[in-house]
């Protein structure tokens, strides 16, 4: 039921109404009778009425545990009253659930009867959560620091020095014996424990505290109720500050293993040091923090310092350290710090006391780290690798020469390829004139013109045969003679054609030096290295010194001009005073081609052919030049023994014999080339003395044309040894299987010893080099044959 309102609501209604807390009047029963503005929305209506029409049963439609309504009743019933009576109740209307604070009395008419409850309600559901928080946090950090090593604490230090500690972890039992509660209640019991001789940094700490230290990092010991000592560190910082002191948080943890561990590596450093000096390295020893280093003896030795030369600091040796090797040194030491290399590894160079340059191994480790990583000491070695880089300079020199050489072999291969299918074009031209100015006539116009093509043609051989005097194809006759002679000799036309100005200085031992050598060749080497000397100097005055002399070579020499055998050398020298050359230039002069010359001045081949030569005399050139102090050649060749004599003539071998001016007439001669014109050419030149001529172009068609007509007689069989397919060699062989007794001759461009050797087993009767005319090679056709008959 509904009361009506007392003569008194009117009074309080709209205080009633106007309240920021919820108020209400009920039935001793549990029906709502009353509820002002705040209670109503509090359960989600609109309107007093909405809410009183739905609200039957208080105790069951309301609180959460119903069992609080019978709570609730009996304080009333014992007290009267009931004051901040918290319970989780229901929003009436959306039963979303809230946390509440009641505060009631019961009113009584005047005989004591119980009329109705009148209360308030207050929303305290943020409150109540809030206080859920902080103790889930509590609880939470109760379980972290539990899980810490150490202690972690918060305490508050008045300025008269009394602290009050607010949290301490459990931890503490771990470091002390005692328990967090002991501590709390009784904050003075640490200073019991502090060691005698620490009790004056813990002094200097306090007062670090009440001056409003923000940081502080204390090692102290501490001796523990049974005589243990242990090492303690504690480190805290400020949080706050108010008029009566100072609030910090911080954690106390046991470091005694560290300092054992500590005093255990100083112990074995000594040890340490003492080893690695005895072994040769020098020790350094580096505070990163302070940049203080300790050099040990040795290092500074290793320099050439003594003892108080240079101060005991990182950037003394840093400041003494090449420029070029600074950024390195740099990289590697942050790999290092960053933990990007297990170690510090670095090679640099460092200038000694009288200036000269040092390369040292450097090796390190860091040995101590702050909290955050970075680090603190770095330990190592210095070791004296200076004799090291210099073999290591050495053996890449050696690389480099053995690079070149291979290139220029690579290059004298190509050329001579080249070469050889040019001389093979040069021959058809040449022969092909021949007979034409022989069919036109003596005095056909067409002379003139003929004569230029030859003269063209023969220029063109020439470079030719330059070519192959540079990748040592071409025929050489090796003869033991003295070299001084041949020097001289080349020195008599020399001084003929020197330009004015320029003057030719001459140092020739007594002895002749014998050597295994082409005359010839030797002495354009000498004409070519006199020739780029003179041109070097542009026309201006200046000198050219020719000097011969005996030198032995040890391995390590020998090997540095390129792995000729050691022993004893003729050396001839050609230097100038000229303009010099820069290392670039250096490299490339052997080059074929390559000429520092305007264009047109020169073929860039002269140095190339002196590099053929030499090398083909198994011998070495060398050369010694800077730029503004002139140039110097010199050319090793190996003098010649007895025994050198024989090798000798074994390996003369010429071009054409001796012409011989009568041949017999009619004979029939095979001539097989890969080359059509030459094939042609040769043909028709044996045809116009009187032959009968069958050519090939390839060893494979000669014998399927002899196995077709084995009645057909030969007197004779010229080949090329270097066709497709088979060889001249391997076509021999197959011949002379079909007719044992044929006489067989093969051409190369290259005769050598293994070739020799190949065409003898194979039964060839001669071995020529190629012509260097269609004349040449019908002089030698008709000598073989004319031997033959």
């Amino acid at each position: 039921m509904t009361l009506p309102p007392s003569s008194s609501d009117g009074d309080f209604s709209s205080l009633f109404n106007f309240l920021s807390i919820g108020a209400y009047r009920s039935s001793p029963a549990g029906q709502m009778l009353r509820a002002n503005r705040t209670l109503v929305q509090l359960n989600g209506y609109g309107t007093e009425a909405e809410l009183l029409d739905a609200v039957n049963d208080i105790a069951n439609e309301w609180y959460v545990d119903p069992t609080r309504r019978a709570e609730f009743k009996r304080q009333l019933d014992h007290d009267g009253y009931v004051r901040g009576f918290v319970s989780e109740v229901h929003r009436h209307k959306t039963r979303e659930r809230v946390w509440i604070s009641e505060n009631a009395h019961a009113v009584h008419d005047p005989s004591g009867a119980l009329l109705y409850f009148e209360g308030t309600v207050e929303d305290i559901t943020d409150r109540i959560r809030d206080q859920q928080a902080l103790r889930d946090s509590e609880e939470q950090l109760r379980l972290i620091t539990a899980q810490m090593p150490g202690a972690v604490f918060s305490v508050y230090v008045r300025h008269n020095g009394e602290r009050e500690y607010r949290f301490l972890s459990a931890g503490i039992r771990g470091l002390y014996g005692f328990e967090a509660d002991d501590l709390m209640n009784n904050p003075t019991l640490l200073a019991r424990y502090f060691h005698p001789e620490d009790r004056a940094v813990l002094e200097r700490d306090r007062q670090a505290i009440l001056a409003g230290a923000t940081h502080l990092d204390t090692e102290f010991r501490v001796v523990l109720p049974d005589g243990r000592m242990k090492w303690i560190c504690n480190r805290s910082s400020a949080v706050s500050a108010d008029e009566h002191g100072f609030l910090r948080v911080g954690v106390l943890f046991d470091i005694t293993d560290r300092k054992q561990a500590e005093e255990a590596l100083s112990a074995s450093e000594t040890l340490w040091r003492l080893a690695l000096e005895s072994a040769g390295d020098g020790v350094w020893d580096w505070n990163l923090q302070t940049g203080e280093e300790y050099f040990s003896a040795s290092i500074k030795a290793m320099f050439g310092y003594g003892e108080d030369d240079i101060a005991n600091l990182s950037a003394e040796l840093d400041a003494r350290t090449h420029p070029d090797d600074l950024g390195q040194m740099e990289v590697d030491r942050a790999a290092h710090f960053e933990g990007r290399a297990p170690m510090y590894r670095n090679e640099h160079r460092i200038r000694c006391k009288d200036g000269r340059w040092k390369w040292v191994l450097s090796r390190g480790v860091v040995i101590a780290r702050d909290e955050d990583g970075q680090p603190l000491r770095m330990v190592g070695t210095h070791t004296d690798i200076t004799e090291l880089k210099e073999a290591e300079a050495h053996q890449r020199a050696l690389e480099s020469q053995l690079r070149e050489s291979q290139k220029m072999e690579a290059i004298g291969t190509l050329a001579g390829g080249v070469a050889h299918d040019f001389n093979n074009l040069l021959a058809a031209i040449l022969g092909n004139l021949v007979l034409a100015r022989e069919d036109v006539g003596e005095h056909h116009p067409a002379q003139e013109s003929l004569a230029e093509i030859s003269r063209a043609a023969i220029r063109a051989r020439q470079l030719v045969q330059q070519i192959l005097t540079f990748s040592r194809r071409q025929t050489q006759e090796m003869q033991r003679q003295p070299l001084k002679p041949l020097v001289e000799e080349a020195l008599g036309l020399m001084r003929s054609l020197l330009p004015a100005g320029l003057k030719l200085v001459t140092r020739l031992p007594s002895a002749g030096l014998q050597v295994l050598s082409d005359a010839t060749q030797m002495q354009q080497v000498l004409m070519n290295l006199c020739t780029n000397a003179w041109q070097s100097m542009e026309g201006g005055s200046g000198d050219i010194t020719v000097a011969l002399r005996e030198v032995r070579l040890d391995a390590s020499q020998a090997l540095q001009l390129g792995g000729i055998a050691s022993g004893a050398y003729a050396c001839l020298s050609v230097a100038d005073n000229g303009p010099g050359m820069d290392i670039e230039t250096q490299r490339r002069i052997f080059e074929p081609f390559f000429t520092t010359k305007a264009p047109g001045a020169g073929t860039g081949l002269g140095l190339a052919v002196v590099h053929g030569i030499v090398k083909a005399h198994r011998g070495a050139i060398d050369v010694h030049s800077q730029p503004g102090e002139g140039t110097r050649f010199d050319v090793y060749l190996p003098l010649a023994a007895d025994a050198d004599a024989r090798e000798g003539s074994a390996m003369a071998v010429g071009g054409a014999s001796a012409p011989i001016r009568s041949a017999v007439a009619g004979k029939h001669v095979v001539y097989i080339d890969d080359y059509e014109a030459l094939v042609f050419l040769v043909g028709r030149l044996l045809r116009k003395h009187g032959h009968q001529a069958t050519t090939f172009e390839s060893g494979e068609a000669a014998l399927g044309w002899m196995r077709a007509h084995p009645e057909v007689a030969v007197d004779l069989v010229v080949s090329d040894q270097n066709m497709p397919g088979l060889s001249g060699v391997e076509t021999a062989i197959e011949m002379r299987r079909l007719r044992p007794g044929l006489k067989i001759a093969i051409i190369s461009g290259h005769v050598n010893d293994r070739l020799l050797a190949e065409a003898n087993a194979a039964g060839v009767s001669d071995v020529m080099g190629k012509q260097d005319s269609m004349d040449a090679l019908g002089e030698a056709i008709r000598d073989l044959l004319d031997r033959a008959a």
